[in-house]
């Protein structure tokens, strides 16, 4: 996997039996147009990384709506389209691989070696008001008997202070204590997605016209 157009992180990658990746900006791919564009314009590396570097077939790919709510889509098999109103998405299925766009939001993973569950969450300014992170984590415990003190957490890179007015990273750390899940296994590299424009989307600098990173998270 090409360090420059994908990362990992180490808190994940020691896991056996998950795969995932949270892809980069892309140097040739044109993404000055509007989200749908930039998406579909992105789509055909997106998916040479889901089949080539993590070993998923794209059909077995899950996506959401992403509409900045609070829904958590419980996927059991793959879907026809994006989940409908849902910014969250939680499996235990092995051979499935969940999906996330992000371009400042913060895009949120959770493994549950134990039980074998797992799940990606959109949360920005207006999820993490409605404390999507800790509804993710109780549909974990009602779906899949998950206990979150089994649970390894991460956040990738999002917008941050002083680049954006509020700290939602530090609230969804926070609320990932709160739901259970231990300090010592809540992993944040500090990024924010405004610190390297060579490196990161970001919605806010680019004035919306920008691509997508995609977090997916899998169970092989």
């Amino acid at each position: 996997m090409d360090p420059n157009l994908c990362m990992t992180f180490p808190a994940l990658n020691i896991l056996d039996g998950f795969a995932h990746a949270f892809t980069l900006r892309h140097p040739t791919i044109n993404v000055r147009v509007d989200r749908e564009e930039a998406v579909r314009n992105l789509a055909g590396w997106h998916n040479e990384v889901l089949q080539t570097e993590l070993g998923f077939d794209l059909s077995k790919l899950a996506t959401a709506e992403q509409v900045h709510g609070n829904r958590v889509a419980v996927v059991t098999h793959p879907l026809q389209g994006p989940a409908q109103g849902a910014d969250a998405l939680i499996s235990a299925a092995r051979g499935i691989v969940l999906g996330i766009y992000v371009a400042d939001c913060c895009a949120v993973y959770l493994a549950d070696p134990v039980a074998g569950a797992f799940g990606v969450v959109h949360s920005g300014k207006k999820g993490t008001e409605q404390n999507i992170t800790g509804l993710t984590i109780r549909a974990l415990v009602e779906n899949f008997g998950t206990r979150p003190e089994n649970l390894v957490f991460q956040l990738s890179p999002c917008i941050r202070p002083p680049a954006y007015e509020t700290d939602f990273a530090a609230t969804i750390r926070e609320q990932a204590m709160a739901a259970g899940v231990l300090p010592r296994n809540v992993h944040d590299e500090g990024i924010c997605t405004t610190s390297d424009p060579g490196r990161y989307y970001s919605y806010r600098m680019e004035k919306g016209k920008t691509g997508r990173m995609l977090a997916l998270l899998g169970r092989h």
